[in-house]
């Protein structure tokens, strides 16, 4: 009787452990969620200038350590003639904007970049593209005379088909004013001039 109670007392025993057993869940593993990485875009400004159909400029810019410092490439492609150059040059600024003009109307695309150095002054870098390579065209820095009462905040922008640059400076008769300044820029046989305009 005695044996009878053991095997019994066992037998209760080892389905008690066996519903344990089934009602215990398995830890699922521990899953390590990665935080995605983010990848800076090391072109600080990209821009697409379309000429003509099949003729495209892409501005590239780049650069490591400070924003003003850094260099940019010019790539151009042509479709049509399956023909792709480009030109690489340093920059000295943040590059804000680039347009296409034919200032000179010989019929060449010209490239505008606009720089803005320091934290308030623009400045614009100029290619044009002839006989399959590129030309850099200086672009004049203001003189003594335009510079009188200058302090940046350069506006540049395009009025019937000319390039333009207004910016404010102190009234001579009164300093606690600003008037605006603006100057036309021509492009003659690879060398700029400037003209002032001047408001009614």
């Amino acid at each position: 009787m005695k044996l009878h109670q053991y095997t019994l007392q066992h037998l209760l025993l080892l389905t008690g452990m066996l519903f344990c057993f089934a009602c215990t869940e398995e830890k699922p593993a521990e899953v390590k969620i990665e935080a995605p990485k983010v990848e800076k875009n090391p072109f600080h400004f990209y821009k697409d200038v379309e000429v003509k159909p099949g003729l495209n400029f892409e501005i590239i810019s780049w650069g490591k350590g400070p924003d003003s410092v850094g260099g940019y490439q010019i790539l151009m492609s042509d479709s049509v003639k399956n023909n792709y150059k480009s030109e690489a040059a340093e920059r000295k600024g943040v590059i804000t904007d680039a347009w296409n003009m034919d200032l000179d109307n010989d019929g060449n695309p010209e490239l505008y970049i606009q720089l803005l150095s320091k934290k308030n002054v623009s400045d614009l870098n100029v290619f044009e593209y002839a006989g399959g390579s590129f030309n850099k065209i200086g672009f004049p820095s203001l003189n003594s005379t335009q510079k009188k009462g200058y302090s940046g905040n350069d506006k540049f922008f395009i009025k019937n088909g000319d390039l333009l640059r207004s910016f404010p400076v102190k009234d001579e008769a009164d300093s606690t004013k600003n008037v605006t300044k603006t100057y036309q820029y021509k492009l003659s046989g690879n060398s700029f001039s400037t003209i002032e305009v001047k408001t009614e």
